[in-house]
């Protein structure tokens, strides 16, 4: 579960117009057209910043923003959540609301080393839909914003954490994850296909190392346990 219940003073409920997201994200005419027939309304929800949490700021993360993104449809490309997160300088949460249900957001954002006032974004991380009726959780623990925001994201990656490692490192992982799953499904392909006998047994080894270099990933707290 990915619904936080946001405290009170918290709340902003400011519709955000899209002219603004098109100026801020230079915005080009087919996406422009994609926010026309995917995107009903946005709403600035929820600020939390040390003024509304009682949190301090970190320089990676000052403040949190969460958007409310009304859809018109039951589904939204990653675009458009892309061109929000670059018209707006802070680190967003989205919730997506289709019909009666809701979705958790959320790409990990941090300010680029390299370029100055500009910021660099992961993929965004996805939520199950829910009913919106869901009952919603506290916000994690944390001891300032930029833990509370990798605690926010953590919820939202699909992977056991490691002890010690940070959210970039956990994205890098779970990139590595999606690639491997897409080899493991390559090599089923080849494998049904098949039909030498000396070929299929090569592609069953490559199966297996594939699959327990997927398992490993997934899970590397397993590393060296078993059965002895």
């Amino acid at each position: 579960m990915t619904l936080y219940q946001y405290p009170p003073q918290t709340a902003l409920k400011r519709v955000i117009p899209k002219t603004r997201i098109y100026d801020g994200a230079s915005v080009s005419t087919a996406l422009r057209d994609r926010f026309v027939r995917e995107v009903d309304q946005i709403t600035w929800a929820h600020k939390l910043a040390p003024e509304t949490l009682n949190l301090p700021a970190t320089s990676a993360v000052p403040e949190i923003q969460v958007f409310r993104v009304t859809l018109k449809g039951d589904a939204l490309h990653d675009d458009v959540l892309r061109a929000i997160d670059r018209a707006i300088p802070f680190p967003i949460v989205f919730e997506l609301l289709a019909a009666e249900h809701i979705q958790t957001a959320a790409a990990y954002k941090r300010q680029s080393e390299a370029e100055r006032g500009k910021w660099v974004l992961s993929d965004h991380l996805r939520g199950d839909w829910v009913s919106q009726n869901s009952p919603r959780q506290p916000l994690p623990v944390a001891v300032n914003l930029g833990a509370l925001y990798d605690g926010m994201l953590s919820a939202l990656m699909p992977i056991t954490p490691v002890p010690g490692e940070d959210v970039e490192t956990r994205l890098e992982r779970l990139a590595a994850i999606r690639a491997k799953e897409r080899e493991i499904a390559q090599l089923q392909a080849k494998l049904k296909r098949e039909s030498q006998f000396n070929i299929k047994v090569t592609l069953h080894g490559q199966l297996a190392e594939a699959q327990a270099a997927f398992d490993h990933m997934k899970d590397p707290n397993k590393a060296g346990g078993g059965k002895p």
